[in-house]
Parts: C-alpha cells; structure tokens; sequence
C-alpha cells in the first residue's frame, strides 16, 4: 500500500520544565507536553467610511514528506516544485511549500531503556552513535530515552560531541512508559520545530507504566504531526516467558544488571505476529482505533501476555503507516546497525512540499490528500490523509 503523509505546521511554542522521578531515586527534568497553538496568516481587513471590521483568518500550512522512486525502488532525486501537484478531497490545491532533498532533517532518537535481554546496552549505544555518524553535517538530533520515567538528555543539536554524549549517559532501569515518551517527543518538542523531521523510535512496543498518555492519544496525534516516524522494533516476548518460567535473562552485561520473575503467560502464537513492515496490511482506522486491543491487566502480569505482545507490533506499524515512515525489525546487533543505517539513508530521500487548506481549521476533521508527480513510470510515497489538530 503507498500511503500519503500530511500534517500541519505550527508555530513556535514554548514548554515549562517539570521534575519527573527517575528509578535511580534523581529528579530529572521532564518538559511538560502543552500543545502549541496554530499559526494564524495575517489579519486582513476591510475598512469602510462608517467602521473598521477586522477579519481574522487562522489556518495553517500543511506539509508532508514525499518521497519519489523509480520502478526499481530508487530515490529520483533533483525534483522541483512545479514537478508536483497535490490534492485535498480530490480538489487540486495551490503548492506554497517546497525544499528538496538537500535540506536538513531534525531527528529526535527515543531509546526505549527499560529491561530487556535482547540487546545489551553497548550495543544499543555503539548501534545508536553509528547512525549519528551517518547523518549529514547540518542535520540536528534530541536524543530521549525512557523507562518508568522520560529523560530529555539532548536538546536538538547537530554538536556531535553533546550527542555522543547523551547517548552513552543512557543507563537500563526498570518500568516502560512507551506511551508518555511518544507523547513528550511528538507534542512537546517536535511540533514546535519547523522543517523536516523524524522520530527514530527503537522498543519493542510494550507499555507498563505510563500513566498521563494512552495509545490511543499516541496513534490520533500520529494523524496531526508532520512528523515522520520510524520504528526500529524488537521482540522481547521468548526472554519474558524464560523468566516466567523461573529462568534469568541477562540483558546489560554489566555488574548488577536487574533480574525479574514475571508470572506465566501463554506462547505468542505464530499466526498472531503479522510483519507489515509498515506497508500498510493492517488497516488503518483514522479514528486511532484499532480493531483489538488487548485486555487489561494486573500490575503483576502487565507486559507479558502474547495479546499486548501482537498489539505492540499493531501499535508500531500504525505509527509508521499514519505518518509515512516504516517499520524495522531488529533481532541482533547486526541487523539493529543495518535498520539505523536504512533509516539514515532514507532520510535523505525525502521531499517536502506544502500548502494552505482552502477552509478553515475543523479539529478533529480527516482530509483526503494525494500527490502528484509529473514523471513517468514512478511511485510516489507519503500518507493519504491527515486530520485537523485539536485546539
């Protein structure tokens, strides 16, 4: 499924800075996920002998990531604006947005730090620094990790040292509160920068902790942002069932490095774990609901039973397909390396064109796009729809 990518572009917001508890007993400082305000065009007004009647217009430019391959799956690039012509609800609409290729991304890399045995923590950080390595100069990375709390470690900066930095500074702890850090990455920070953009997510999917965002926020926010969003994906669920066994998995390979008994669960079953790569074979609901959820659970079994397993590989591959982005899979070093590597070369295959909805703002309200490109015998990919952000 080729799918089309779109979503507005605010203005400038401003966050405050909140403490939040860390597992190792600190305070660290968690931005607060206050969402901006639109930006309005200027006012126009009509004036007249008898009153002055100003008309304010708030609307918003609306961008969206595009990407332009040959039959043979290779990036054309050297495109143009007037190459391309875009549609809302069939309707064609006036291009006021274009960068090519060569402009810089902004990359926000969340690392999902909770306790897991699949890769130890040198790996995550020496796979993480190589992707680093293998973006452009100009480009600019935040760098986010999360486990029972959300820890901004690195503001968006393309200070390589400060990055490298930030990602060695990360430490394995106990808890997963997946869904808080999607929510502080897409709303507190990443609506509020302007240009290309991505979110590099590495997790494998599971939620136990988070408490002020739910999924289902997670996946209607993925419909408003101009964000892309690039899962790597891993699978945790053998080690969960080694250790409800009585069995102690290892993942860190440093001294002291937890270990958890979780109760029993039931094998995932194999017809279950559907890769869709982020193509799109799961349908999309625009309404951010999927068509299972899995039940809810006690403290003591929450992120072990094989339904939350398949609804985290659900979860993942939503979030790529609604905003245009991609699913890896990552089940060694070698090939969590290779995801970060595809992913970097990707971002550099990237358009961006935009343009000013003909009506005004509906929150909540869906809008059909399609994008055009005047060559032949091309795939053009992005995302189908995007929906008007809440106020």
């Amino acid at each position: 499924m080729v799918a089309l990518f779109g979503a507005g572009m605010p203005s400038e917001g401003q966050s405050r800075r909140v403490p939040s508890s860390r597992s190792d007993g600190k305070s660290a400082e968690r931005p607060s996920t206050a969402k901006p305000t639109p930006t309005p065009t200027p006012e126009s007004s009509d004036h007249d002998d008898d009153d002055d009647e100003i008309i304010s217009v708030n609307t918003r430019l609306v961008t969206i990531p595009v990407r332009v391959l040959d039959r043979r799956n290779r990036f054309i690039g050297g495109l143009s604006k007037t190459n391309f012509t875009i549609l809302e609800d069939n309707v064609p609409q006036e291009l006021a947005y274009f960068s090519n290729e060569a402009q810089p991304f902004t990359v926000a890399l969340v690392l999902d730090m909770s306790y897991s045995s699949t890769f130890k923590i040198e790996e995550i950080q020496t796979a993480a620094i190589a992707f680093i390595d293998q973006l452009r100069p100009e480009d600019q990375v935040m760098v986010i990790s999360f486990d029972e709390a959300v820890h901004m470690l690195c503001e968006a900066t393309n200070d390589r040292k400060r990055i490298y930095s930030a990602i060695r500074s990360t430490s394995i702890a106990t808890g997963t509160s997946l869904y808080e850090a999607i929510d502080l990455t897409m709303n507190a920070r990443m609506r509020s920068i302007k240009g290309r953009k991505a979110i590099v997510l590495f997790t494998d999917g599971v939620d136990t902790t988070s408490r002020s965002a739910h999924d289902l926020d997670n996946l209607r926010d993925a419909m408003e942002l101009d964000s892309l969003i690039y899962p790597i994906r891993y699978d945790t669920f053998a080690d969960v069932q080694t250790m409800s066994r009585g069995g102690t998995v290892v993942r860190t390979g440093l001294p002291g490095s937890p270990t958890v008994t979780l109760p029993t669960g039931n094998p995932l079953p194999d017809a279950t774990r559907r890769r869709t790569g982020g193509t799109g074979e799961v349908s999309t609901d625009p309404s951010g609901l999927p068509p299972t959820r899995p039940p809810i659970t006690g403290p003591s079994e929450r992120g072990t039973t094989a339904a939350e397993y398949a609804y985290a590989e659900y979860f993942l591959d939503q979030l790529a397909v609604r905003t245009g982005g991609r699913v890896y899979f990552a089940s060694n070093s070698g090939n969590l390396t290779s995801a970060f590597a595809r992913i970097a070369s990707e971002l550099r295959e990237f358009y961006s064109i935009g343009y000013y909805p003909q009506d005004l703002p509906k929150p909540g309200k869906m809008r059909r796009i399609k994008v055009k490109v005047d060559q032949p015998n091309v795939v053009v990919k992005a995302r189908d729809s995007f929906v008007d952000a809440k106020k």
